[in-house]
């Protein structure tokens, strides 16, 4: 079974204002060199897409509802949609905050067949999240999947085992892992248009177009996908990173910002239970050049300053810059579960007043919402209360 959130953010954010139902609306920064993080189907219908620029976003749709996102919320949402599905069955591997493969095998003398399971877990995601949920049901990880992306948004599709050659086989090439655009117009260049055509074409055929990748598209065509659902799977970094509106030169600039991701990272740190062993910083030059530092810590580490320091000391040993910068972005690396780690005190006592003060700040903001309380150095007359202004509206 795969369980995909329809517009997963856009969904979360339409849970308290309920007027924006049915209308164009995209969560993202409203900055013309920001990304699109989430688009409603309204605003799917007229192109717009997740990761794409703000900038086309909004020419494709200039009536469109522009939301700043609240990643703590959609964490927190996600939290209580994985205990959801961890409630039908304990094999739940979570793809990402909004999607997870579930195998429902053992669950079904408990809770019936696995259509029935299907429609019981989303009427709990609608009825206890206020968000709403698209299901596939298939014998593969590889047909379930495909089930959830065609009976979006809002809907349930089982493909029984017995029916899956021939559903595929209906399907356009693209419908393929590991077919992408590229792939799809060398395929087309030699007739093969449709999974059918896939399977009817030889190996040694695929695999001369489409290098090692070949063998596995020809498997997959055929419905042959024998991985299991990997219940342990955690994330193995977590990070932001942001692209200024106008290029950066002020290294005071560059140090507001970093302090703002590594609030966010450690947030999302905090939430997920984890801890990170390693800090990196990553530069995009103005010239699209991109320059990534990473540091080892002595101890693992979920606190925002303890990032913010070791960030720094990354962009201090990079030296003089050799032009301006247009992204940023700071990533906590080599995770681990916070309950399996002894974090080491260390002997200056601010580094544990800091993390004390952070978790404190968690607590305000789980009560009272993520813009109640920011660090001060993140509040001055071009903040619009969010904590979010330098990326927006340049040095």
């Amino acid at each position: 079974m795969h369980v995909d959130m329809d517009a997963f953010f856009v969904s979360v954010e339409l849970r308290t204002r309920p007027e924006l139902r049915g209308r164009q609306v995209i969560v993202g920064f409203p900055a013309e060199r920001s990304v699109v993080l989430s688009a409603s189907y309204e605003a799917r219908a007229l192109g717009v897409k997740s990761a794409m620029p703000m900038a086309v976003a909004a020419r494709l749709c200039p009536g469109a509802v522009v939301i700043e996102p609240r990643h703590r919320l959609y964490y927190e949402v996600s939290a209580q949609l994985m205990k959801i599905l961890e409630s039908i069955t304990d094999l739940v591997e979570p793809l990402s905050v909004d999607e997870a493969f579930l195998d429902v095998g053992g669950a079904i003398r408990r809770l019936g067949p696995p259509l029935e399971i299907g429609k019981q877990l989303r009427r709990r995601i609608a009825t206890e999240l206020g968000i709403t949920a698209s299901v596939g049901i298939a014998a593969t990880k590889f047909v379930a999947k495909i089930a959830s992306t065609r009976c979006k948004p809002d809907g349930l599709l089982l493909i029984r085992e017995e029916e899956t050659v021939p559903y595929l086989h209906s399907l356009p090439v693209n419908a393929l892992w590991g077919v992408g655009g590229k792939s799809a117009e060398v395929l087309a260049r030699l007739g093969i248009r449709t999974v059918a055509d896939v399977a009817a074409t030889p190996v040694a055929a695929l695999r001369k177009v489409l290098g090692a990748s070949g063998e596995h598209v020809h498997q997959l065509s055929l419905g042959l996908d024998p991985r299991p659902v990997t219940p342990t799977r955690l994330e193995k970094s977590i990070g932001s990173e942001e692209t200024f509106a106008v290029d950066v030169t002020d290294d005071a600039v560059l140090h507001r910002e970093l302090l703002r991701l590594s609030h966010r990272t450690a947030v999302r740190l905090r939430s997920s239970g984890m801890l990170a062993r390693t800090i990196a910083l990553k530069l995009r030059y103005a010239d699209f050049s991109t320059v990534t530092r990473s540091r080892t810590v002595h101890s693992p580490v979920d606190s925002a300053q303890l990032i913010y320091g070791t960030a720094i000391q990354l962009l201090e040993s990079l030296g003089d810059r050799p032009m301006s910068v247009r992204l940023v972005g700071v990533r906590a690396e080599h995770l681990e579960p916070a309950g399996q780690t002894s974090l080491q005190l260390s002997l200056d006592r601010r580094d544990d007043n800091w993390r004390a003060a952070e978790q404190a700040l968690d607590k305000v903001a789980e009560r009272f919402g993520s813009k109640t309380v920011l660090p001060a150095r993140l509040l001055d007359q071009r903040d619009d209360g969010g904590g979010n202004p330098a990326p927006h509206r340049g040095p």
